[in-house]
């Protein structure tokens, strides 16, 4: 057997034709060294090489431009000799996997890290062998090394306290204790093992948002804990999952919005037997359907990517998640919708430069009663929205933090229940702001239904005016640094490298603070301080800045008053301002605010089927504030 990873001097190759699930391929990843520094050139794939023994050639596919692009490869025992674009390598074997990544992984005190599943344990494909899977022995299946150092243990020292964790503090916490983190391409990842998350998820890839992306994961314990075999199966799930968006693997579904595009699998990618695949989505069967056929492996244009793939679009810190830019073609209706389902974007009449831009996501029924899946919002994948900017550009917007969702919450949709509906804050996201310049867009949305039919909106106008005065101009640069960004999705922070992101909000709020603008400075200052946040120490131990209801109280009373923001973020905050102040012990003013929420929204004339939603939440926050006086 001559496959594997052969390593010179300003070379990595990678020889792939035979051992286990060959991809009959060859890549390999260039370098210069001068002194005692070593930097990236680019990288090569020949996808359909001539093999002879030990003699390889074809043409390759080059990052950059080279003299030839003729690839030959001469293996004899544990040595190779490569010509390469022109130039000549000595090589010596080095590895039987293509690739090694290095994983650090801490778990809070009370979780119990996944160790290994039997594959044999419960009924699976018959043509796939019983074996022993933990995470490194899945990846070293796909011909990938992970190297775990030994786990850390986070204290709590606060027994009993609320541990449901935010995006927010996961990525406070990435950057603050992941020894080996840093501002630059490398195999190395952070796996966090924590209690729960506050959207209920069983895991996340949650570090998107800056120049180094994909460089930590977490996975949720309480999600996902049992000693039961089946119980074991999802876990083992879970965290390959994980570290696979950490490769720049998308969901199976999503690989035509990959830079370049990918083929979708078998019934739009659903149909895919993958780690990549959510099982409840899985077609045909569902959930029982996918493990009676999975056989715990990646697809073949996964392990190409993952064995082949060009450097920077694989290695932890370089290109950006999902594909290396943003641009795409905008979404077409389909020629034939038999759906039932009918999907709208609505947005308010214009926008002021600088101010968060929100929309609002409605699903219905066309007629009959359908049933599909409540994954509404674009965090969790499943809804995209296509921006087409004033010069004509159309981007994806792509959530600072995406969410894997392993259970869907099945809705149907009737005349009892018409519609359902989402807020979106689509201003700013992993490719910064996205209105950055007064004038037209058009925004546009695809949903993608619980049976795989993509429904796409019609599109939705959004003005954003030019400013007028001087405290216009002021507050728009303050409210559109990258910071603020950050801080209105994740909706506050006490992250020190968010630091300058705050102070612009306290200025907006201290210098302008009648500014229609100042409202949303208000409302992520409020929201942040209504909540505790976590913050693991450099002696890993878990320690949690308790709310600030007085502060919280300040903020969001004025945001209640003003009530101009959108109706379904306006609710959120009605229901937190409630909850700071039962904090604060006044159970009286806590429930006075859920009667003001009922009667805004009265007054503002929403539908009846909404409306008796609205009086529904306003009586459970009070029934919930009530028992935990």
């Amino acid at each position: 057997m001559i496959s594997g990873l052969y390593r010179g001097q300003d070379l990595e190759l990678r020889v792939d034709v035979d051992g286990n699930r060959p991809m009959g391929r060859v890549s390999g990843d260039l370098f210069t060294t001068a002194g005692a520094t070593t930097s990236y050139v680019g990288s090569f794939v020949v996808n359909t090489p001539t093999v002879n023994g030990g003699q390889i050639e074809g043409l390759g596919v080059f990052s950059f431009a080279v003299p030839t692009k003729a690839v030959t490869v001469s293996i004899t025992e544990s040595a190779a000799t490569a010509s390469v674009g022109g130039r000549d390598y000595e090589l010596t074997f080095a590895s039987r996997f293509f690739r090694t990544v290095d994983v650090e992984q801490d778990s809070v005190v009370g979780t119990v890290p996944f160790v290994d599943y039997n594959t044999g344990s419960l009924p699976g494909p018959s043509g796939s062998p019983a074996r022993t899977l933990g995470v490194a022995a899945a990846y070293a299946e796909a011909g990938i090394e992970v190297r775990t150092a030994p786990p850390g243990v986070i204290p709590t020292g606060i027994e009993g306290a609320d541990l449901a964790w935010d995006d927010a503090e996961l990525h406070h916490a990435m950057t603050q204790q992941f020894s080996m983190f840093g501002n630059a391409p490398a195999w190395k990842l952070w796996l966090l093992v924590a209690s729960k998350h506050v959207g209920g998820y069983r895991g996340i890839m949650f570090d998107y948002n800056d120049a180094f992306q994909r460089q930590g994961s977490a996975v949720f314990y309480d999600a996902i804990k049992g000693d039961s075999a089946a119980a074991q199966r999802a876990q083992l799930r879970t965290y390959v999952h994980e570290l696979g968006h950490a490769f720049n693997l998308l969901h199976s579904w999503q690989k035509n919005l990959g830079n370049p595009p990918q083929p979708l699998g078998p019934r739009g990618g659903f149909g895919d037997l993958s780690w990549m695949n959510y099982v409840q989505n899985y077609q045909p069967g569902g959930e029982s359907g996918y493990w009676a056929a999975f056989p715990f492996q990646f697809t073949d244009n996964e392990l190409v990517h993952l064995r082949h793939g060009f450097f920077r679009e694989v290695v932890m810190g370089a290109n950006a998640f999902g594909t290396g830019a943003a641009e795409i073609a905008p979404f077409e209706q389909p020629l034939d919708d038999r759906s039932g389902l009918l999907l709208e974007v609505r947005a308010k009449e214009s926008f002021c430069f600088g101010e968060p831009v929100v929309v609002e996501l409605k699903l219905s029924t066309a007629g009959e009663p359908r049933l599909t899946h409540s994954h509404l919002h674009p965090d969790t994948e499943f809804t995209q929205i296509a921006i087409t900017q004033p010069s004509g550009r159309t981007v994806l917007y792509r959530p600072m933090m995406r969410h894997c969702v392993d259970q869907s919450l099945e809705v149907r949709l009737d005349a009892a229940n018409p519609a359902m509906y989402r807020s979106a804050y689509i201003g700013h996201g992993r490719d910064g702001h996205y209105f950055q310049q007064p004038g037209e867009y058009q925004v546009r949305a695809q949903y993608i239904a619980a049976d795989g039919s993509r429904i796409v909106s019609p599109s939705c106008l959004v003005r954003v005016r030019y400013p007028i005065s001087h405290d216009d101009h002021r507050v728009a640069e303050l409210m559109l640094g990258e910071d603020q960004g950050k801080l209105f999705s994740l909706l506050g922070s006490d992250s020190p490298t968010l630091r300058s992101g705050n102070d612009a909000l306290d200025e907006v709020i201290d210098r302008y603070g009648t500014h229609p603008l100042s409202i949303y400075a208000r409302m992520v200052k409020g929201l942040n301080a209504e909540r505790g946040f976590k913050n693991i120490t450099s002696a890993k131990r878990l320690v949690v800045r308790a709310p600030d209801p007085k502060e919280s109280i300040e903020q969001l009373s004025e945001v209640a008053r003003e009530a101009t923001i959108d109706n379904i973020t306006l609710n959120m905050v009605m229901r937190r301002l409630a909850r700071a102040e039962a904090r604060q012990g006044d159970l009286v003013k806590a429930n006075a605010v859920m009667d003001d929420m009922v009667a805004t929204f009265a007054a503002k004339g929403v539908n009846p089927s909404v409306m008796r939603q609205i009086k529904r939440q306003a009586e459970l926050t009070k029934d919930a504030l009530s028992a935990e006086a």
